[in-house]
């Protein structure tokens, strides 16, 4: 075992044991989480150790990092998601390589992807992600629609052709009236989420917590959690 994939493998040993604990403390079930690893700014042969360890979910933020490395990475039996704000301009070349697009926060975005996902004969899974330091009709610093904003972009995704509505997103925010109170933040996720599956039941995925706050985000009921920095280590400076 080379010393990368002894580090990787015991970090993920140490994740898994702090998701179990904080399922255990919610009354949940393990298998009610889904742990997503984010491998932005870590190279390819990371995302090779990582499959190789068993990870089949991992999330990229930038297109121009993302799309080589997905590429080089094409043939392991990896999920691609992708996390970070999108421009138009780079949705056809997503399109291609992600499977999951988190960061679903204007109608202009739903009907780029719709259309760069037709092109390609592909169904791209879409979050709604939800900015809860924005006012009503604003973004939020880090992206996404503001609370009242959530229904008519799902609404959106569920008509468009090529995409489908699995649920929410949000990024603990650091203004507004939930800064931080993470616990706080990712319970109003969940309201949302509720409201939002009264309209579409299917759309029951709820993306919440990082290496930080992970055990917030299990308790408040999130089903899919982000962890880069928990399994891959101090990221380094973009370049």
């Amino acid at each position: 075992m080379t010393d990368r994939r002894a580090e990787l493998a015991a970090n993920l040993e140490r994740l898994e044991e702090r998701i179990s604990a904080a399922c255990e403390d919610a009354g949940r079930k393990r298998e009610e989480v889904t742990t997503i690893v984010v491998t932005k700014t870590y190279p390819a042969d990371d995302v090779r150790l990582l499959a190789g360890l068993g990870v089949r979910h991992v999330a990229e933020n930038r297109d121009q990092d993302a799309a080589p490395k997905a590429a080089e990475c094409a043939e392991l039996p990896l999920t691609w998601h992708f996390v970070g704000q999108l421009q138009t301009n780079k949705v056809r070349s997503v399109v291609g390589y992600a499977d999951m697009v988190q960061s679903v926060d204007r109608v202009k975005l739903v009907r780029a992807l719709s259309a760069a996902a037709v092109r390609a004969g592909r169904e791209i899974g879409c979050l709604v992600q939800v900015a809860l330091d924005a006012e009503s009709g604003q973004a939020g610093a880090r992206g996404g629609v503001a609370p009242d904003g959530v229904p008519a972009v799902a609404d959106a995704v569920a008509a468009a052709d090529g995409l489908r509505l699995d649920g929410v997103m949000t990024v603990a925010p650091l203004a507004g009236p939930y800064a931080g109170r993470q616990r706080a933040a990712f319970e109003r996720l969940l309201e949302i989420s509720s409201g939002l599956r009264a309209s579409h039941p299917a759309a029951n995925m709820v993306s919440a917590g990082m290496s930080t706050d992970l055990e917030d985000a299990v308790r408040a009921g999130a089903t899919h959690v982000r962890v880069g920095t928990a399994v891959l280590g101090v990221r380094p400076a973009l370049r």
